[in-house]
């Protein structure tokens, strides 16, 4: 679909059968697929990170280097660090983890903005603790998980790339 602007016409990128959908509260399934691929860019960073660290130490003494054994609470405990800094960084900023902006999504408060600094924070942490909130949003009839009941928020699908405006 062409639309006009003040610039000339300009091609939607959205998709005809999607637009009906641009605004809504975003379901399970789509939640589901944009979680999974948030959780493997937070294990694709650790991974990267250890393999760092493994050249480090590989550099620093390569005649007696042995690869380190990782501390099963430690590795958790780091994993779990890394998704609430990612998690954090995003909705802050964007409103979109990588995962969101492949499945169309986007982290809103109650007045449709992207979360402030501590409001991201805090669904971050809740969504570190209480993953298994999101799937709440299955049997809820507003499509919203726990953390969006207790929080406020909303995960919306949203493809238009947009930014917010200054506080």
């Amino acid at each position: 679909m062409t639309l006009n602007s003040p610039d000339g016409p300009v091609v939607d990128p959205v998709p005809a059968e999607a637009r009906s959908y641009q605004g809504q509260r975003a379901g399970v399934v789509s939640r589901t697929v944009a979680a999974g691929i948030d959780v493997a860019v937070v294990v694709a960073v650790l991974a990267a990170t250890y393999a760092g660290w493994f050249a480090v130490l590989f550099l620093l003494n390569p005649t007696s280097f042995s690869p380190p054994a990782a501390n099963p609470f430690v590795s958790l405990l780091a994993a779990a660090a890394v998704l609430f800094l990612y998690l954090t960084a995003f909705w802050a900023g964007t409103g979109q983890t990588y995962g969101g902006h492949v499945m169309g999504l986007r982290v809103v408060n109650f007045r449709g903005r992207r979360p402030r600094l501590a409001g991201a924070a805090l669904r971050a942490a809740f969504c570190v603790v209480f993953p298994i909130g999101l799937f709440w949003c299955a049997v809820s009839r507003e499509n919203r998980s726990v953390q969006d009941i207790v929080l406020r928020t909303s995960v919306i699908y949203d493809w238009h790339p947009h930014r917010s405006p200054p506080p």
